[in-house]
Parts: structure tokens; sequence; C-alpha cells
């Protein structure tokens, strides 16, 4: 299978790359490597893809219509997994042009692409985020999602909306998956995982919204990609028991899906900080903080629909993923263990 992974060079699409290729499978990436964090590590990424057989990378920005084209003229893609996108729930706040352009605009080029080469499925990243200011939890597919707090989760919800109608109108089969706080080796510097890590490194104090006082359900790396590689191989169908009096936005009468993709549990934020301590063998000192303007007090993924349909069952519990995480920090940043 040739899969074409967009925002290749960043944390899960290059993790996932490397396990395609490792089950034989060809992968072209793109990404434009933007400078939201920094470039060395999605250059370090592409280094480690480069040297293996079946990968090639093109240096490219979704917005660019003209080239996207053109990559999907030159190429027959299987499938496509859409990664690209500007993510930060806060940067969002202070620079909202940068999402309307990369996630609303450079998504509906990429849907036209899918839409006229005839894609076998587009697999598309979306968010824990749209669930926004509900606070049922766990949160579920079928939950509405109509009240969001960033410009970010609207970006996200509008992507949904977005491949349901080619979904509907041009059979495009489209699976999107609601991504819950990813985090792991090669992980995103902006998030909070990575930076606590750093600053306690670095003798810094860690800065604590809400006074500590918010859980998430994290996910580790390596479960996501499992759950990411079943997805793609099952292109989504139209679903025989809709019930267009009574619509979810789980499922439609179109080749259209969304699923909850996380760990299914919460982890309160000062027990992750504490397991971070643990790992680094580091007490960290606390700068307690009100709520950020964005934010959500907590998240839950209900993965009931992941687990029968694709028999996803995360396995890392945040210990082992933490571990693994800052193991891989100190290698990649040369921070010794002291004695």
């Amino acid at each position: 299978m040739h899969v074409l992974i967009t925002g290749g060079a960043g944390f899960i699409g290059s993790t996932l790359a490397h396990r395609l290729l490792d089950r034989g499978d060809t992968v072209t990436a793109i990404d434009n490597l933007n400078d939201y964090y920094e470039v060395s590590l999605k250059e370090a990424r592409l280094a480690r893809l480069s040297e293996r057989e079946g990968f090639s990378f093109k240096r490219m920005d979704l917005v660019d219509e003209a080239g996207l084209n053109t990559l999907f003229a030159d190429n027959k893609f299987d499938a496509v997994m859409n990664l690209a996108a500007q993510a930060g729930v806060r940067y969002s706040i202070d620079n909202p042009g940068t999402y309307v352009s990369s996630n609303l605009v450079g998504f509906g080029y990429l849907l036209e692409c899918c839409r006229h080469h005839k894609i076998k499925h587009l697999v598309f990243a979306s968010s824990s985020s749209v669930y926004g200011a509900n606070t049922k939890l766990p949160f579920s597919e079928d939950d509405p999602v109509d009240h969001p707090v960033s410009l970010y989760a609207a970006s996200k919800k509008a992507n949904e909306l977005m491949a349901h109608t080619y979904a509907h109108l041009y059979n495009v089969p489209c699976t999107g998956l609601r991504f819950f706080t990813v985090y792991g080796p090669w992980g995103r510097p902006d998030m909070a995982f990575f930076k606590f890590t750093r600053m306690m490194l670095a003798g810094e104090s860690i800065p604590v919204f809400n006074n500590g006082n918010l859980s998430r359900d994290f996910t580790y790396i390596d479960d996501i990609v499992e759950g990411v590689i079943r997805v793609i191989d099952r292109p989504a169908s139209a679903d025989e028991n809709y019930n267009s009096s009574r619509p979810t936005p789980a499922t439609s009468s179109a080749p259209f899906r969304i699923y909850n993709i996380g760990n299914g549990s919460r982890v309160k934020l000062m027990d992750y900080i504490e397991t971070l301590e643990d790992c680094l063998g580091i007490k960290a000192n606390y700068e307690m903080l009100p709520m950020q303007d964005g934010d959500v007090h907590a998240t839950n993924a209900d993965i009931t629909r992941l687990k029968a349909e694709f028999g996803f069952e995360p396995k890392t519990d945040v210990k082992t993923g933490l571990q693994a995480f800052v193991d891989w920090y100190r290698e990649y940043y040369q921070v010794p263990v002291k004695p």
C-alpha cells in the first residue's frame, strides 16, 4: 500500500511512517517544516526516515494548491493520513489566522485532491479539543460538540464537517480520529510533558495551571499508532443502521466515521507530574497558576467503538510511557543521569 502522510515530520506522522515501513508499505511524507517548535527536531525525525527503503519526503505546505495537485497526479496513493495542521490550543488564541490557513484552507485543498484522484481512504486527525465546554465524562462520539473553547478546537470540528460533506457528495471514504493527549519519545516540545522535563532538568519552576486541578487522558504514542494503522486498513463505509431522525456525529449514511482514540482512563495532572519526577529523579518546584483561556478541566475518551470495531486496546501505562520518553530525552539532548 502507498500511503501519503501529511505532517510527516511531526511527532505522530514520523512514528506512523516507521510502523508502515516496517510492514512493507511505501510512504510519501510532506511537511512545511514551520518553526512553531524547533525545526531541528523535525529534521532529526526525517533523517531517521530518509535512511529507510520505501520512504520519500517533499517539503510542501497544504495551502500550496498547485503543488498538492501535482503530488497527487504524480503518485497513486491508496490512502492518505492527514496530520498536517497548526497545533496548540493556546497558540490559537494569539495567532488565529494561522489556523484558518492551515487547518481549514489547506484541508479543503486536500479533500479536493482526494476527490479527484479517487483516494480509497482519507483518515484525518481531529482532537479531543472538539468536546470543548462539555463536562460529561467520558467523552463519547455521540456527544454534541457545538461549544468549542478555542479556535483550534473549532477548526478540528470544521474538518469533521468538511470531510462528511465530501463523503456524502463525492463518496470519499473519510475517518476522523479524535486524539487524546499523545505523549512519548520524539514528542512535541510545546506539550506539557516535554516542557516540564526541560524545565525540571534546568532547575526551573514548572507552571501548574488551575492549581493542579486538571486531569487528562494521556495516550502513549505506540498505542496511538497501532490504532491509526488498524483504521487506515479499513476504509469507512456507510452505517446501515444510521437513523436520520436521531443523527449523531459518529456515523452517517455516507462513508464517514468518527472515533475517539485515547487511553480510556483519566490521570490527575499532579499524579502525572509526580510520575515524571520519579522518572527523572528530580523533585519539581511548582508555580501554581489560575486556569488558562481555552483550556478544559478534564478529558477522558470513551473508546468503546474503536475497541469493538478494530480491536483497539491501549497497553502502555503512564509510568512506562513517561520513562520511555525520559530515556529518549536524555539520549537525544545528551543529558546525563546525575550520580
